[in-house]
C-alpha cells in the first residue's frame, strides 16, 4: 500500500503510520481495540482489506423486517448489522413486502441455510390473531431467535420492546401542558401488540391528566394503517370530532396527520399540533420539525444481538420482556392551543 494511503488511513484511525503497517501485515504488538480501528477506517474510506485481515464468519444470523418504507425498520436493521458484524456474525436482511415472501417463507429459507440464529421485528409475533406454534416449531429446530416489539407470553423467547404506555403518558402531558384538552390518537389496526399497549397508555393518560372516561377517551382512537396515508384518514376523523391535537402510532402516520390539517387550511402547530413516534431518520427535517417519540433503537437493537449471542452460547437468556424507556423529542409540531 503506497504512503499516501497510508496517511489516509492513520489519519483516519488516529494512529500512527507504523501502526497502520503493522495491523496490515499481520505484525504483533498491536491492541486488539486499535487493530479494529484501523480496519474500521479501512471500511470507511473505501480500502479493501487485505485478504489475510478478513473475517471468517462465526456464522448467518437472520433478520426478518417489514418493508423498509417505514425508516424505523432500516435504521433498527443498521444497529443490529452493525453489532453482529463486530462480533463476527454475517447478517443475512430478509425484508417482507406485501405481495412478496411471507414470514414463514423466509424463516425455511433461512433455516435451509443453515442460519446461526434469527432476529425477528415487528413481526406475527406482534399479531395477537396470528397462529404461534410456528415458533414453537423453528424453537424444535433447534434455532435460537429474539423478537423485537410486540409481546406475546405464548411464545417461549427473549422480548425487546418500547415501553408504548409510558410514551402515550409523555405524549399526553406533553399537549395538556400546552392546553389541549381534545387530544386524538391516530394509530395503526388494534390487533397489534403495540397497538393495544399505545391505547391503554393513552386512555389511562386521558383519564388522569383530562379526567375523561374510558369511553369518553376511545372516543378519540381513531384505527387505520401505519402509513402516511393512514394517518391522513385517520386525523381528518379526529379533526371532525374537534381535536386540537393528534399523536400518531408513527411518523409517517404523523405527515399525513399534517398533510390532513394543512388540506383543510388549518396550520401546523398554530391550529393543530401533532406528535409521532419512532424519531426515524430525517425527522428532524420535517417542516415544521416533528415532535415525536424516540424509540431508542441504538439500545434495543444491541440488547437484541446480546441476548441472541447468549441463547447461541447455550446461555438461554430471560423469557419474556426487556422494556426499553422512550424518550419525548419536542421540536416545531407542537405548540400551545389556538
Amino acid at each position: 500500500m503506497n504512503t499516501a494511503r497510508l496517511a489516509d488511513i492513520a489519519a483516519q484511525a488516529g494512529v500512527s503510520e507504523a501502526t497502520v503497517s503493522r495491523v496490515l501485515n499481520g505484525k504483533p504488538g498491536v491492541a486488539a481495540a486499535t487493530r479494529q480501528t484501523v480496519l474500521a477506517a479501512l471500511d470507511v474510506l473505501g480500502y479493501e482489506r487485505p485478504t489475510r485481515l478478513r473475517q471468517r464468519s462465526a456464522g448467518l444470523i437472520g433478520l426478518i423486517t417489514p418493508e423498509l418504507s417505514n425508516p424505523i425498520f432500516p435504521a433498527l436493521a443498521q444497529v443490529i448489522e452493525q453489532v453482529l458484524t463486530r462480533y463476527g456474525y454475517t447478517p443475512v436482511l430478509c425484508t417482507q413486502t406485501p405481495g412478496g415472501s411471507t414470514e414463514d417463507e423466509l424463516v425455511e429459507m433461512l433455516v435451509e441455510r443453515g442460519v446461526t440464529g434469527i432476529v425477528f421485528v415487528s413481526g406475527l409475533h406482534a399479531d395477537t390473531t396470528a397462529d404461534t406454534a410456528r415458533y414453537d416449531k423453528l424453537q424444535g429446530q433447534g434455532v435460537p431467535f429474539v423478537m423485537i416489539n410486540g409481546y406475546s407470553e405464548r411464545i417461549s423467547a427473549p422480548f425487546i420492546s418500547p415501553d408504548d404506555r409510558a410514551a402515550m403518558w409523555m405524549a399526553v402531558r406533553h399537549l395538556a401542558g400546552l392546553g389541549h384538552e381534545r387530544i386524538g390518537l391516530a394509530v395503526g389496526p388494534s390487533r397489534f401488540v403495540p397497538v393495544l399497549r399505545k391505547e391503554e397508555g393513552f386512555t389511562a393518560a386521558l383519564g388522569e391528566v383530562l379526567g375523561l372516561s374510558e369511553e369518553q377517551s376511545r372516543e378519540f382512537i381513531q384505527h387505520s394503517l401505519f402509513t402516511v396515508e393512514g394517518g391522513h384518514a385517520a386525523a381528518n376523523v379526529l379533526l371532525d370530532k374537534g381535536c386540537t391535537a393528534i399523536v400518531c402510532g408513527s411518523d409517517l402516520m404523523a405527515f399525513g396527520a399534517i398533510r390532513a390539517a394543512r388540506a383543510r387550511g388549518l396550520t401546523v402547530p398554530g391550529d393543530i399540533s401533532v406528535v409521532g413516534f419512532d424519531d426515524s431518520p430525517l425527522i428532524a427535517f420535517a417542516d415544521p420539525p416533528l415532535t415525536t417519540i424516540r424509540q431508542p433503537v441504538e439500545s434495543m437493537g444491541a440488547a437484541a444481538v446480546n441476548v441472541l449471542l447468549e441463547e447461541i452460547g447455550g446461555n438461554p437468556a430471560q423469557r419474556g420482556e426487556f422494556v426499553f424507556q422512550p424518550e419525548l423529542v419536542v421540536r416545531g409540531s407542537t405548540g400551545s392551543v389556538a
